[in-house]
């Protein structure tokens, strides 16, 4: 009998019990079917959860684009061979993103290279 209360009592608290956040924004504001290549110089290199951004300035046509990447999460960016001092100011880069279907200059991170010629992600 006091066996069965305690795992009554131990069920109920697992589902009752607060879970991680599962939800998540949908990749729908991306056009993840194109890839834009992007030559960019970094303005910020955000290594937060639960995404990291890249913030980098594109001249095109004469005129400078301020773009916004978000990336996974740095977890998943470790596993990748990332760390909190890959991207400094400054830095120009090429940036592989999905842009955002809007138009804007906004996208989700695909691949990177360094000014070094190291690459990271998908770059082809």
């Amino acid at each position: 009998m006091k066996i069965t209360r305690i795992a009554a009592v131990v069920l109920a608290l697992a589902v009752l019990a607060p879970m991680p956040g599962s939800a998540h924004h949908s990749y729908s504001m991306f056009d993840m079917q194109r890839t834009v290549v992007l030559d960019a110089t970094v303005t910020q290199f955000r290594w937060s959860n639960p995404h990291a951004f890249i913030r980098a300035d594109v001249r095109s046509g004469g005129e400078t684009e301020h773009w916004s990447i978000e990336m996974t999460s740095p977890n998943n960016l470790v596993q990748e061979g990332w760390t909190r001092r890959t991207l400094r100011n400054g830095d120009r880069v090429r940036i592989w993103v999905h842009p955002l279907r809007s138009g804007a200059q906004g996208g989700s991170y695909v691949g990177v290279e360094l000014a070094d010629g190291t690459t990271l992600g998908d770059v082809e």
